[in-house]
């Protein structure tokens, strides 16, 4: 694996603040819905530490994908269960891709010529990026799967989860594949969208 310790000095920063602000939208969406789980258990945080899962970092670190500790949620505080996970769910992605909108705002707008200022934006925008399409999958244990399970009529939902249980081990399958025999399926996946955001987002030619 290369390491170059210039780049991981603002690698690593700006993955725990992707992470942390992704986990800390799911608690506050849930906190507006009426669970108080997450503020109860201090997971309603900006602090990364009680959001980092140590092998999901692990992974995050050798593979460059990875993954936070699933902030606790009840869905039965919430009015419409199905509809408040649904969007509980899809608030995480949200907050990454609205950190990536306002990083490629700022690389649009306001280039200063400094070196660290400019990779450290496209990094933003492109973890963050990266980080809110892969959990749109709809693949367990990511968001996408608890948003399609509560979309699909109860019968199809039943045997999405029968299915779901697979999830993990098809995605550390998929992620294994990719990084040792470069089989490339979620970079076929998500580099296309990705780089469509980055350009539409910054302007910069990707």
């Amino acid at each position: 694996m290369h390491f170059d310790i210039g780049e991981w000095i603002i690698r690593i920063p700006v993955l725990l603040f992707s992470i942390t602000i992704h986990e800390y939208a799911h608690g506050r969406a849930a906190l507006w819905l009426g669970d108080p789980t997450a503020k109860r258990m201090g997971r309603l945080s900006f602090n990364p530490l009680p959001h980092i899962d140590p092998f999901g970092a692990i992974c995050l670190f050798l593979f460059n994908f990875g993954w936070a500790k699933p902030v606790p949620v009840n869905p039965s505080y919430f009015k419409n269960i199905r509809k408040g996970i649904i969007f509980m769910s899809f608030c995480g992605p949200l907050a990454n891709i609205l950190t990536a909108l306002a990083a490629g705002i700022l690389i649009r707008y306001f280039p200063f010529p400094w070196e660290v200022y400019r990779i450290t934006l496209i990094y933003l925008l492109l973890m963050n990026l990266g980080l809110g399409l892969f959990n749109l999958l709809p693949l367990p244990p990511l968001d996408g799967s608890h948003i399609l399970e509560n979309i699909l009529p109860p019968n199809a939902a039943l045997e999405y989860r029968k299915i779901g249980r697979y999830g993990p081990i098809i995605l550390l399958g998929i992620i294994m594949l990719d990084n040792f025999a470069h089989t490339g399926i979620i970079r076929y996946i998500l580099l296309g969208p990705m780089l469509f955001l980055a350009s539409l987002f910054s302007g910069i030619n990707f």
